[in-house]
């Protein structure tokens, strides 16, 4: 997916954001704001915006010196979806489709960005598991549910920390033992690494492995050969969240998104409207 012209002014907020986590020095956030301005004057719109994101983070951390500006907001979110993922997990065990709502309450958690130009509290956090019970869910569940019982090994790309605590229900719903859940190789935005995953109460039951990337995605050409490998190798990548949707959407391979609409960009883009919790599976050529 390419970058579109609404996607420049979510990179100036986002700076600000991330600038203003670090520090109350509104002349730090104005030195770091014209640099990135500087930059942005040579983007190229061909690229996916988390791999022009990436450039711009990268920015962030070396002007302020902060490796992880959104680390308290990932702490907090993971505590609270912990909290309630006893409750989540007795929904999904009593529902008349278990991997439907375990698939709703995944992409509910997806509402846990810091990317999208809205303040995340723990308010927020418990609205969007209730809005994931009844909202609008676009794309072909049973579809996708039959291709990860096909699968002999099963690519779970992350997306955000707290999130990937919701993402447990539905591993857990997939057959036992094929699964690799795939995290970021260092923080960016709030995105899940591996020390987020550990957090959210992974266990050696699962293998974790990391993309080698501070992409706020999945931009497969600054991942680790490691990663490059095992994405080539998965019968089945399940990509979460838009950040994935963008740098993944003209992959080739067997994959399938799931996230949350939450902005224009994207909903122009995929046809589906804001708000709106979809599953959908790659155009792109299989393997």
């Amino acid at each position: 997916m390419k970058t579109y012209l609404n996607c420049i002014p979510c990179f100036v907020q986002q700076t600000l954001t991330a600038c203003r986590f670090v520090t109350d020095d509104e002349s730090v956030h104005e030195s770091v704001l014209r640099d990135v301005l500087a930059m942005l004057k040579d983007i190229d719109m061909h690229q996916t915006p988390p791999a022009m994101a990436m450039r711009v983070y990268r920015l962030i951390r070396q002007r302020t010196g902060r490796e992880d500006p959104y680390q308290d907001v990932k702490d907090q979110t993971t505590r609270e979806v912990l909290r309630l993922l006893p409750d989540l997990r007795r929904q999904v065990r009593q529902a008349a489709d278990p991997f439907t709502m375990a698939v709703r309450f995944a992409i509910g958690g997806n509402t846990i960005d810091c990317g999208v130009g809205h303040e995340i509290t723990l308010a927020t956090v418990g609205k969007a598991f209730e809005h994931a019970l009844d909202g609008p869910l676009d794309g072909d569940v049973g579809e996708f549910q039959a291709a990860t019982r096909a699968a002999r090994s099963i690519l779970y790309v992350a997306d955000n920390a707290g999130e990937i605590v919701a993402d447990r229900l539905l591993i857990e719903q997939l057959p036992a033992g094929r699964v690799t859940l795939a995290v970021r190789g260092r923080a960016v935005l709030n995105d899940a690494t591996r020390a987020d995953a550990e957090a959210a109460g992974y266990d050696d039951r699962i293998e974790i492995i990391d993309n080698g990337s501070d992409a706020p995605g999945t931009v497969l050409q600054e991942c680790s050969d490691a990663f490059r490998r095992r994405f080539a190798e998965a019968d089945l990548i399940i990509a979460k969240g838009q950040g994935n949707f963008e740098t993944l959407s003209d992959a080739e391979g067997n994959i399938f998104f799931l996230f949350k609409v939450k902005c224009p960009v994207i909903s122009h883009h995929t046809g589906c409207p804001m708000g709106h919790l979809l599953v959908r599976k790659n155009a792109a050529a299989p393997r």
